[in-house]
């Protein structure tokens, strides 16, 4: 069995593409490496191009027509530049989506498995949020993944595909085999500023102590990838019995269920790291918010997954592939 796997050779793409190996699931990799990595790509089936190219694609399937699914991971993901550049986000996370699809029909492929983001929800004022929750996404690069799900439905509904959504807010982590892992050398996120400031023997800021939450810091949902990986090889298991004519679209949210506040991460990461981290409280930056989390009932049910590995070993994991990373990735 293979699965074709737009931006496998990104940071999510990669790490599914290693669990679909060790499942016995043959992963094909279709990769721009606009910001993936050829290093990720090594030991697997690759082809080098954008989602948007319809030849190449036609391509894959004709030389692998086992392929029976596909997962679709490739976007832009930086919110920030996508508030920059709204344009160019549009036409890579959407525009090209669309066109992937039309490309997926016609080579008779109509499972997909769509890797969203909890973004959608508005999720900014500490709370938890599910499948049932408004969406209300507050980024350009939120509302790019909004409107593929809805242009997906849309697409499902009429009998032309079905689609499966996975939401989730922030993975960490790495392959636990360190095969694949965040490539960023500077990530934007807390726990990649904690690193950094470990690293330099700085106080690591708190930004903002007087949120609704339970410690009054702002709370995430921080979910190693590697569970996300196996949540997706699952739903490649189980995708004919949870899509179906009746139901050809579905949403489903991977997280925590409790979230993680920055004060909390802090904790985590000392009990991980041999030299404390120093924290010092400061003002919320422009656009913080108090966050969210996302509960997952529906993951468990339907595709009996819960996370397994625990936040430290999410920070653990970050830290040991720091110098696998720096190794392989030397640009």
């Amino acid at each position: 069995m293979s699965v074709l796997i737009a931006g496998g050779a990104g940071y999510i793409g990669s790490t599914v593409a290693s669990a679909c190996l060790d499942e016995g699931i043959t992963p094909v990799i279709l990769d721009s490496l606009v910001r993936g990595r050829r290093e990720f790509t090594g030991d697997r089936i690759f082809y080098e191009g954008d989602i948007a190219d319809g030849a190449l694609v036609d391509r894959i399937f004709s030389e692998h027509p086992d392929i029976s699914a596909v997962v679709h991971c490739a976007a832009l993901i930086v919110v920030p530049e996508s508030v920059e550049d709204p344009i160019g986000y549009y036409e890579a996370n959407v525009a090209k989506s669309l066109a992937f699809l039309g490309h997926l029909r016609r080579a008779g492929c109509d499972r997909l498995i769509f890797s969203s983001s909890a973004s959608v929800y508005q999720a900014d004022d500490g709370s938890s949020v599910n499948e049932d929750s408004p969406l209300r996404p507050q980024s350009p690069y939120a509302r790019t993944k909004a409107v593929c799900e809805q242009m997906f439905a849309d697409i499902a509904a009429a009998g032309k595909m079905r689609v499966l959504s996975l939401r989730y807010f922030n993975p960490i982590g790495a392959d636990p085999r360190m095969r694949t892992g965040l490539q960023l050398k500077r990530p934007s996120h807390a726990l990649g500023k904690m690193i950094q400031a470990h690293q330099e023997g700085t106080a690591f800021p708190v930004t903002g102590t007087d949120y609704p939450t339970r410690d009054g810091t702002g709370i995430r949902d921080y979910v190693h990838v590697w569970d996300l990986a196996a949540a997706h090889v699952a739903a490649i298991g189980r995708f004919d019995s949870l899509l179906t004519d009746s139901e050809p679209s579905m949403a489903v949210n991977l997280g925590t269920g409790s979230g993680t506040t920055v004060r909390e991460l802090c904790a985590a990461f000392n009990r991980v790291v041999d030299t404390p981290l120093a924290t010092v409280d400061a003002e919320p930056r422009p656009g913080d918010v108090a966050g969210g989390y996302t509960k997952s009932d529906r993951a468990r049910r339907l595709l009996g997954w819960t996370p397994r590995l625990s936040l430290e070993e999410g920070i653990r994991s970050s830290l040991d592939w720091i110098p696998v990373r720096d190794a392989m990735l030397k640009d």
